[in-house]
């Protein structure tokens, strides 16, 4: 049998490493997983070059769950991307959400089984993230808004939802500069440093102040991690609602009206990069 499934990426409002407490929203940017069943085994491909270990720490997790051997049931998987690797846009989030929820959703028809319910499967694919070390907090802020999809606001350090809920679907202009970063390579104690004034952020979020929490969050970051926060400004300027870094770079975020589209994209032509347009998404992990 086969399954294929689809997660989208998703953009920060609050970046959980300074306090803990992060806040994030759907893009309609994703990772499609095709899952296939072989006689035996564990096969994956992608189409962006990343390192397979990573995909197969996801399947031999749902395997372990639900007692599978590998030398008597197999799964074929690979995964093709529209959502650019490494860039604070959760790829490692809808990566391993899109093949824990395939591997998952083919074992439990081909046995018979239970299916893992939602935040079974996204505990699993945060567990097979922290084990692979592609996230420092665990990104169940990330994990959540790529699964359900619109914004979500939460408590990274206990895995709980303080806001979950559907988002106008402004356009979205993603700017990606011509390098990238590492979220493992970050460094966290010097992002640490930004707690108080990250909890204000955080606050405005809280307060369903999304698009201030972003604007906010996104200079902090910046300063902190040494990105130009003259990108997310120049977006202010051109008429976004609202930008900033996502993650911890090197993609900036902005939201946008229609009508000011070209403006802010004319705003980044000064910058080496590229720009890429989106919206925001409220569809969320899903079996296509």
């Amino acid at each position: 049998m086969k399954t294929i499934v689809r997660s989208p990426g998703s953009a920060t409002i609050i970046n959980a490493i300074a306090t803990g407490f992060g806040s994030a929203f759907g893009i309609d940017l994703d990772i499609k997983c095709i899952a296939k069943t072989t006689d035996k085994g564990i096969t994956c491909l992608n189409d962006v070059g990343a390192d397979i270990g990573f995909m197969e720490l996801c399947v031999q997790r749902v395997f372990n769950h639900y007692n599978i051997d590998t030398s008597e049931f197999g799964i074929d998987l690979k995964t093709e991307s529209n959502l650019p690797m490494a860039s604070g846009l959760s790829s490692s989030s809808a990566s391993s959400n899109a093949i824990v929820k395939a591997v998952s959703s083919v074992i439990s028809e081909e046995f018979n089984l239970k299916p893992l319910d939602d935040l079974e499967l996204i505990n699993m694919a945060i567990d097979a993230s922290l084990e692979a070390g592609v996230t420092i907090t665990g990104s169940f802020d990330d994990a959540t808004a790529s699964y359900f999809g619109g914004v979500v606001v939460t408590n990274n350090k206990n895995r709980e939802f303080i806001i979950r809920e559907k988002m106008e679907e402004y356009p979205v202009l993603v700017y990606m500069p011509n390098y990238y970063s590492k979220s493992g390579d970050s460094n966290s104690d010097r992002m640490k440093l930004l707690a108080p004034l990250v909890e204000t952020a955080f606050e405005f979020a809280c307060n369903k102040d999304y698009f201030k929490a972003l604007n906010l969050n996104g200079l902090l970051y910046s300063a902190a991690l040494g990105f130009n926060s003259s990108i997310a400004i120049d977006a202010l300027e051109s008429g976004a609602i609202a930008s900033g870094l996502s993650g911890t770079g090197s993609s900036f975020v902005a939201v946008s009206n229609e009508d000011t589209i070209d403006d802010i994209i004319y705003s980044w032509e000064k910058y080496e990069g590229t720009v890429i347009e989106t919206k925001i998404d409220n569809v969320g992990c899903k079996i296509l």
